[in-house]
This record gives C-alpha cells, structure tokens and sequence, in this order.
C-alpha cells in the first residue's frame, strides 16, 4: 500500500472515531512527532558556514543590496 493510500485509509478511520480522547490523543501524538523530526532536521551552523554568511552580509552591505526596517515593513504592510 502507497502512501496516499494510506492517509486516505487512516483519514476515513479517524472520521469515524466517536471518541474524543483517542483524537486528541492523535492530535499531541501528532504535534509531538512533527516537533521531533524538525528538531532532527536542525543542524548548527560551521564556524565556516557562519563566517561566510558574515562575509556576505558585509559585502551586500558595501554595495548597497541592503533594504531598511520601516521600507520592509511598509512592503509587508501592502500584501493585506
């Protein structure tokens, strides 16, 4: 069985649950997992990695490629 199978076989189960502890059950299991494996994902930056993002900032600061809190924050203000 494939994966979209699959969700599709567990959502129909899980619309048929009558038990509100058992879904709420799934939904921290959920949640918890989710934070887990981001958490896996994260990984420190190198000394090197962190250096070189230093550098760059530098250099896009030097030759102007840099935007101002408020402009970016009128940019942000126009999306609504």
């Amino acid at each position: 069985m494939n994966l979209e199978t699959r969700k599709i076989s567990f959502i129909q189960e899980f619309l048929r649950l009558q038990n509100e502890e058992i879904v709420s059950g799934l939904e921290k299991f959920m949640h918890q997992r989710k934070a887990e494996l981001i958490d896996e994902d994260i990984k420190p930056m190198t000394m090197e990695q962190y250096n070189a993002e230093i550098d760059q900032a530098m250099e896009d600061s030097k030759n102007g490629r840099m935007i101002k809190a408020t402009d970016l924050k009128a940019k942000i203000q126009k999306w609504n």
